[in-house]
């Protein structure tokens, strides 16, 4: 393995949260020694085939000519951290759950 970038080095930002289906378009934008920043990383830690052979793809297409794309890794990552807690509020959580009527003794309508 070559030398692995770190994390927050890396050219895409929630490279790890990025789903396989929005990769090709996610790095559209990065030359080639963001791809290999990018591959080098993935050999490192996760060494998912299909996330390399998308990388090597792109590679192969940017060393064979390919043109980048204006700010296509700089969208927002489909992941957003909630490191603030929990979205939900009084005001956002669903309607009160009632308990079944069989076997609460303080229903009127179930028969004793």
């Amino acid at each position: 393995m070559t030398g692995s970038s770190g994390h927050d080095a890396l050219p895409l930002p929630d490279y790890d949260h990025i789903p396989l289906g929005t990769l090709p378009t996610r790095i559209t934008g990065l030359d080639e020694g963001g791809l290999r920043a990018l591959i080098d990383y993935e050999e490192a830690h996760g060494n998912r085939l299909p996330i390399k052979l998308v990388l090597q793809q792109r590679l192969e297409a940017v060393q064979g000519g390919a043109e980048l794309s204006e700010g296509a890794g700089t969208s927002t990552p489909e992941v957003t951290s909630s490191a603030g807690g929990s979205p939900v509020s009084p005001a956002t959580s669903g309607p009160p759950i009632n308990p079944p009527s069989q076997g609460d003794p303080t229903n009127p309508a179930q028969p004793r």
